[in-house]
């Protein structure tokens, strides 16, 4: 049947009606906020690029997390600023490392929230780059005994879920492999499986001072170009342990999420990350877009492409729009 009959606006006539029928939901306990915990007391340092958003001393993380779980959170994922780095990046899988011990205090303060830790070097290491270097390139396998204790000392710091993000081959295998060895075979394992190599990332290089000291990541974050290799890349993360897969950037990604929704059965995330945030917030301040508007737009459509955990800088306020 053809117009007249067919009148698809009888069902957006108001926003009762709108709501009765639509498709994607979002919710408070989809999304899962971003911290960088720095050391010192009472720290807060503000990110120029990312308005609202700091480095924060344990204390401060412990009070995010606890307005986090006051606004019904999936969860909190912990990236650490070490007081030094050296070309091991060690105080990535230092016991006593700044992540390890912000883990700690957050378990004891608020129990119940979902903690998940960024396993990677960047952060750690004094060239920016995701693990040893030989000569001017990563030398992978060295990297994956890093990975590996890292990912232990968060496990054994209480860690509810380990995030490699590396790009690493094989990295999930000997996670995996050393997690199961080490008595922790029930932390799951949420791997960066198809991470790319994005002009997005600028404002987190800030706040994490990760940035490579010499080249780029391009040897070992994926090309943008490439929608089947990053099918390939979930399919032997799987293959190797991983429990739940996650798609980075999302917006300028959301084809690979819904192939990946398509193609597996297991959780999907997706990294609103640090670029897409900074866009949407100078966009705002220069009165050119409704912030809460596009901010629900664009968490929808990820949700909507088929992530069902979205990390994103606009966690809180989206839970607070959420509960308006």
């Amino acid at each position: 049947m053809a117009f007249p009959v067919e009148r698809p606006r009888r069902l957006r006539v108001n926003e009762p009606m709108r709501r009765l029928v639509r498709e994607t939901h979002l919710q408070p306990e989809n999304f899962v906020l971003p911290l960088f915990v720095c050391e010192g007391e009472s720290v807060r340092r503000e990110i120029s690029s990312m308005p609202g958003h700091a480095q924060t001393s344990i204390d401060l993380t412990v009070a995010e997390c606890q307005e986090a779980v006051q606004l019904g959170l999936g969860g909190v994922i912990l990236f650490g600023i070490p007081a030094r780095k050296d070309e091991v990046g060690s105080e990535g899988y230092n016991p006593a490392g700044i992540v390890q011990r912000a883990v700690r205090a957050i378990k004891r303060a608020v129990p119940k929230l979902l903690v998940i830790t960024d396993v990677c070097n960047c952060e750690y290491t004094s060239h920016g780059h995701c693990g040893k270097i030989v000569g001017e390139d990563v030398d992978n396998d060295t990297t994956l005994e890093w990975l590996a204790a890292g990912a232990l000392t968060h496990a054994q710091a209480g860690a509810d879920i380990v995030a490699p993000s590396d790009m690493m081959d094989g990295r999930v295998a000997a996670i995996r492999r050393k997690l199961d060895a080490n008595g922790f075979p029930h932390t799951p394992i949420l791997s960066y499986a198809a991470k790319f190599a994005s002009g997005y990332y600028g404002p987190f290089r800030e706040a994490a001072e990760s940035t490579p000291q010499f080249g780029d990541r391009r040897s070992y974050q994926m090309d943008a170009a490439n929608a089947r290799e990053a099918m390939r890349e979930m399919a032997l993360d799987l293959d190797e342990g991983a429990d739940m897969l996650m798609v980075k950037p999302a917006g300028p990604y959301l084809d690979i999420i819904a192939a990946a929704r398509a193609r597996f059965d297991v959780p999907i995330a997706a990294y609103q990350v640090s670029g897409e945030f900074a866009m949407i917030m100078a966009a705002a301040r220069n009165g050119w877009i409704d912030q809460d508007r596009v901010t629900m737009e664009s968490l929808t459509a990820i949700r909507r492409a088929g992530a069902g955990i979205i990390l994103t800088y606009f966690a809180k306020d989206a839970a607070k729009i959420l509960g308006a």
